[in-house]
Parts: structure tokens; sequence; C-alpha cells
């Protein structure tokens, strides 16, 4: 790959080595836990945040049904007064597959449906690449991230584009799966989506951000909490998206996400995230009333898929797990449930330890670092007695490389544009209309020395394509969270045949091949 954001995904967890000695008592983690907390705490943020460059965060940690710590730290807007607090909102993304995932296992409780059903009997029209899996996949298959579809795959053709979810969901059928059916693990997000699609057809219509607000967000009293991400810019109190990927930290347009909403729609904050963590903790009630029945909660925690069987070098903990919505691994001894969220501008996890009584929420306006993790790691290892590491610090020596490694790849495209080579061939050349067959079709047109080109389903998205040598250009977007890459062009003597595509692979990581159309031929969407 072009470039190496690994720093950017989920780690994978394992086990680091410890020291053999006694084993501390159950009061000695608690203890050290609520000493970080109250003494280190503030320190450790704010010094993360100058290191890794995040104008905002904000934090809850909950233990034994209370809430320990709801704090805001840094600002919403840069170059602006405004603090973080604790109901400062950030989009929390694909925090929102719990959610989804909760809503299917209540259906199944309620006999509405059944996990293990054909996700055609519910959806007659839904296909996916191959006419098998299209017959066995279930409702479970599809929260359980084992389509055979890479991670991400299709991400750039449905995120922030102006599909409908009919649309996408109907899209699937076009995503060329790279592994077995139900033996590898890939993050997908239009799996959730599909599952969503399930709630209406079960429940006379009622929709998935219908259901999670009526029978989640109110009973738990999440009253800064939406699901649908329409309006965000609107509201009060909101932190703004930031990025330093491609650049300078700089702002980012919001996300408009809603046609994804099952996998990535809700908006929270840090304390309507504790009512959440302690719903989880306490086997379904909230506030001495049962919400859902520990039945349903059980569900989602039951193990799916496996992720990852490999010991982490550097965590306390060895296996990775996938649930209904939810990680499931372990962590110096402990079960943990958790799971991060992605929008441009945005990461976040929530995470809890049921053993432990212990919930943690993190949340951050900037897509470009792990320090959200390292908060998460660093609490953890505070309740549950691991010997100090500064998980900040680790995970930033590691990240580093690959964050030199882009603003190199950056520079060097910079300089081949420089050089102002002479185009190989007149840029009219290229003008046209090209297709995927997953994302459709776009238009290539010739604007002076440069060329834009315009996405049938991102109205609002340009990339501008300045020539470097051969036939590869330099590719800017009018959105700057899709990146900066090089553009490819394939040729057969005079006629140019494919234009290839990336994107931030925070997005998609894989490329598009676009296949350029000869005039008068049919423009299938």
């Amino acid at each position: 790959m072009f470039f190496c954001f690994a720093f950017r995904r989920i780690l994978l967890l394992g086990l680091v080595a410890l020291l053999l000695g006694a084993l501390p008592s159950a009061a000695q983690p608690r203890a050290y836990g609520s000493k970080f907390v109250r003494d280190s705490l503030a320190t450790y943020v704010e010094r993360g945040l100058r290191l890794w460059d995040i104008p905002g965060l904000a934090v809850v940690v909950v233990k034994g049904g209370q809430v320990v710590a709801a704090e805001g730290f840094g600002v919403r807007v840069v170059s602006e007064p405004e603090p973080v607090d604790a109901n400062t909102l950030f989009m929390i993304a694909s925090n929102t597959k719990l959610f989804t995932g909760t809503a299917l296992a209540q259906l199944e409780e309620e006999k509405r449906l059944n996990l293990n059903d054909p996700v055609r009997r519910y959806l007659p029209a839904y296909r996916l690449y191959d006419s098998t899996s299209t017959k066995l996949v279930s409702i479970r298959d599809l929260l359980g991230h084992h389509l055979g579809t890479r991670t991400f795959q299709g991400d750039f053709t449905f995120w922030n584009s102006d599909l409908s979810r009919a649309e996408i969901v109907d899209k699937m059928r076009n995503l060329r799966p790279v592994n077995p059916f139900r033996q590898t693990y890939g993050y997908c997000n239009s799996g959730f989506l599909a599952a969503g699609e399930i709630i209406p057809q079960v429940l006379d219509g009622k929709r998935w951000e219908d259901w999670v607000q009526q029978r989640l967000l109110t009973p738990l009293g999440m009253a800064r909490t939406y699901p649908l991400t329409a309006g965000y810019g609107q509201r009060t109190n909101i932190a703004r998206p930031y990025s330093d990927a491609f650049g300078p930290l700089i702002p980012l347009p919001l996300d408009h996400i809603d046609n994804l909403a099952p996998a990535a729609g809700l908006v929270s904050c840090a304390n309507d995230l504790a009512h959440w963590l302690n719903f989880q903790l306490d086997s379904g009630r909230y506030a001495g009333r049962q919400v859902l029945p520990w039945a349903t909660l059980r569900r989602t925690r039951a193990v799916n898929t496996l992720v990852s069987d490999v010991k982490s070098p550097i965590l306390p903990s060895h296996f990775s797990m996938y649930g209904l919505g939810v990680f499931i691994g372990d962590y110096a001894g402990r079960q943990v449930f958790w799971h991060t969220g992605g929008a441009n501008g945005f990461v976040t996890n929530v995470c809890f330890v049921p053993e432990e009584g212990l919930g943690i929420a993190v949340l951050t306006n900037q897509d470009n670092q792990s320090f959200f993790e390292a908060l998460r790691y660093q609490l953890l290892d505070a309740y549950l007695a691991v010997p100090y590491v500064d998980r900040s610090r680790q995970l930033y020596t590691l990240a580093r490389p690959g964050r030199e490694e882009a603003q190199r790849n950056i520079a060097e495209l910079a300089t081949r544009v420089q050089r102002k080579n002479r185009p190989t061939r007149d840029l009219r050349t290229y003008a046209g209309v090209y297709r995927n067959p997953v994302y459709g079709t776009v238009t290539v047109e010739a604007q002076g020395r440069q060329l834009q080109v315009h996405f049938s389903n991102h109205p609002g998205l340009v990339a501008t394509l300045d020539y470097m040598d051969g036939e590869q250009f330099r590719t800017t977007y009018s959105n700057p969270a899709y990146g900066i890459f090089p553009a490819l062009f394939r040729a057969e003597g005079a006629r140019v045949r494919t234009m290839e595509l990336r994107v931030n692979p925070f997005l998609e990581q894989d490329s598009y091949v676009f296949s350029k159309q000869q005039a008068g031929a049919l423009k299938v969407p």
C-alpha cells in the first residue's frame, strides 16, 4: 500500500509476559485506579493532547455503579475558547453497532425473529456476490463481520454518499469477497446497515432510529444522545472534527452518514455514555429498572467471529473476538468488552469490564491519533494493577514511523508535481465517463493544466488531478479527509482504458479501478 496507516487501525490485543510475584489483592487495583483518576488523569490527558495534537477530549469512568470521573479537556473548536465538558457532543460512529446488535438480540428475545434466520426471509431482494452465500447468509452473519469481504470494503462508495439505505444494501451484491464466507473477519459497515433494515420488516415499518430512541435512549435517560447525525452542526455544545493525517492540523467537514446509521449514526457525550455503561454493567438495569432482559445483553456478548488469537507484544491480552456489535477479549486476566468508533475527524471508544464493575468511554475530535486508545489502556492498567507503562508514549513511538512516512510520501508527490513535466498526452484524452462496478460512474474533465473528477454518488466531492509523470497524477480532494494520493491511468495506444483512484484507508483500504466508457455506451450507475 502506498501509505502506511497501521497506527490508525484498531490494535490487535495480546499479552506481555508478566513478572512473577504475588498477585495483588482485589482491593489494591480499585485503590490504585481511583488514585490514578484523582491524582494523575488530568495531567496525563493534557500531556497526551499536546503530544498527539488533539483539540479536545472527553472521558468518563464508572466503577461499581458510580461515576468516578466525567470530564472534558481542551477545546471544541481550535482558536475558540469554549472548553470540552462532559456534555459536549461527538460523533461516536461505530460505537453505534452495539445499539444495533442489542436491538436485534431483543427482537429475538421477543420471538419476532431468530438471529439464525436467513436474511432473505425479511429482505427478499438481498444478494451477496455469489449465490451460495446469498442463500446462507443470516442476521447473525450480518452482525458478525465474516461475510468474506475485506475490512471497510465498499465504504468509499457508501460513506458520505447520497445513496439511500436501500441502495447501499442493494450494492452489497457487487462486493466481491476476498475470503471464504464465514471463515475470516472483515469489518463490514454495510452488513450492519442491512441488519438494521430488518427492524422495519418485523415491526410494521418502525425504523431503526425509532426503536433505538424508544427502547434505549429514552429509558436510559440519554437526553443528549441522538441516533442520527442530521442537524449535528446546529446543536449546542458540539465538538468540531479535525485531522493532521495529510499535513498540519485542519478542520474537516462534518460527515453525513445517516444512510449508514445502524452502523455509525449515533452522536453522544460522556455523561450519557455513563448511563449506557451502567446499563451494560448492571445486566440490563438502569436506575433500579430492568430496561432490557439480561438474556438480551448476553446474546450480544456471545462470540460469533474470531478476530485474532495472536498475543499482543505490548498489552496484557491474548485474544480478540466479535459478538453482536462488540469486541470481546481478555486484559490482565479479565474479560473485556469494547468497541471503537471512527468518523472523519472523530475517534472514540467505549469499554466495560463486568468482573470489575468498570466502564470507560473516551471521545476525541482528531482522527489521526491513538491517544483515545492509550487512555483506555492506561485506565485499564490502573484499575487492574498492571505495572505502569506510559501507553501514550508507547503508542506514539510505534506510530511515529508511519506518520513520518506519510508526510514524506506527500512531499514526494508535491515534488513530482512541481517538476511541471509535460503530459504524455493531451489532457482532453483523459476526459470522459468512467465506471466501477461497485461505485458506479465518475466524470473526468480537463480544466486547464489539471483534471477534475466528479463523483455521481458524492455530489459535493471533487478530486483535482495534477500531472506528475508517465500516466500518474497527484489526487487531492475537496474534502481533505479523503487524502492525497497518486492516481494512475492505463492506456492502450492512444486510448485511455482505466483510472485507478485511492482514498484515505480510514475510509477504504483498497483502490478503485474505473473503466472508461466509450461515447454512447450505456452508463449503468
